[in-house]
């Protein structure tokens, strides 16, 4: 492979272009109706989110996003370009970012990476999510691959796999966390995005594993397949294991759950509530299944996850920042992109 043939394609979530409630309400409407995040019938799917969803959620979530802005806009896309520009610096290849929802677009982003390089035959996709979801890492490959087609773009489309258990993700990992592991605490509690239980059954995996035995989330298996919670708990695993974390002091929970179905346990909120009543006071918190920083790790836990803690009787909440622009994170995705799939274990 020569440099001036592979291209590399970020692809995060995305976020709205402002906190104004329709431009929020947009940005949801387009979230929700994916059939991988709500995998509802399009008819009801489409019931809930306009008439259920749609006429109250955006001034909450408008209000939510307006406690995070700054003045260059949303912290994801700030950082996510942040991240784009470092990985540029490092590498010989031609790189673009996009959003699975809202701007820029997938389809702007692999335009862009056509236009600036007509000579490519290979994009690498990489989804900036460590852990297989429908939600998530599955709607990203299905929409690349659908614009690919919608574009007529004959290019070899190769996509990075979920890296919960690469040792340069870990790596990353271990470097951000050391820190914060220096200042005095009590608890280190992992927060992962909920996924809802029905999925997992859906990616041929029940879940029982995981929520029975714990203990069978220590080596990758195949019998847990795409599994999120597996994967989820395996990278909680891998860093206990690495910073010799002692029993007692950690656990791993699910935040961000939507609607009255079951979602992956325990729910983070309540697991706030129970740390604080039990007695911890100074609480650590670190978001792995998120690579930048965004609403639900700067609002959702920094913030309004805080605020629950200390009404409950904890004293201290600190939210270990995701990995963003750290030099290891950027070494791991500089080698990825050079390297695939020659340096994948």
């Amino acid at each position: 492979m020569t440099s001036s043939k592979r291209g590399i394609l970020l692809v995060n979530l995305g976020s709205p272009d402002s906190t104004s409630t329709p431009d929020v309400r947009r940005y949801l409407g387009e979230f929700l109706m994916d059939e991988r995040v709500i995998d509802y019938p399009f008819l009801a799917r489409w019931i809930i989110i306009n008439c259920f969803v749609l006429p109250f959620r955006p001034k909450r979530s408008a209000e939510a996003y307006r406690r995070i802005w700054t003045p260059q806009g949303s912290p994801l896309i700030t950082l996510s370009r942040e991240l784009e520009q470092l990985l540029r610096r490092q590498i010989d290849l031609p790189v673009a970012l996009g959003m699975r929802y809202g701007t820029p677009s997938i389809r702007r982003s692999l335009e862009e990476l056509r236009q600036g390089s007509p000579d490519l035959t290979e994009v690498l996709l990489i989804p900036l999510y460590p852990h297989y979801a429908m939600a998530s890492y599955e709607t990203v490959v299905i929409k690349t691959r659908d614009d690919l087609k919608a574009m007529g773009w004959n290019v070899t489309l190769n996509v990075l796999p979920p890296f919960y258990n690469q040792p340069a993700y870990l790596d990353a990992m271990e470097a951000s966390l050391r820190p914060a592991l220096e200042q005095p605490h009590d608890y280190l509690l992992f927060s992962y995005h909920g996924v809802p239980v029905r999925h997992l059954k859906k990616a041929d995996c029940t879940g029982t594993h995981c929520m029975q035995r714990p203990d069978c989330c220590t080596q990758p298996s195949a019998v847990h397949g795409i599994c999120y919670r597996h994967q989820s708990i395996y990278t909680t695993n891998a860093m206990v294991q690495r910073l010799q974390l002692q029993p007692g002091t950690y656990s791993s929970s699910f935040q961000s759950r939507f609607g009255r179905e079951t979602w992956c346990t325990p729910y983070t909120d309540q697991e706030l509530i129970r740390l604080a009543r039990s007695g911890v006071k100074r609480l650590l918190v670190i978001c792995p299944a998120f690579v930048s920083d965004c609403l639900e790790t700067l609002e959702e836990i920094g913030m309004a996850g805080k605020e629950s803690f200390l009404e409950h009787g904890g004293e201290s909440l600190t939210l270990v920042p995701c990995l963003n622009g750290h030099p290891q994170w950027v070494k791991a995705l500089r080698d990825w992109s050079l390297h695939f799939p020659q340096n994948w274990v």
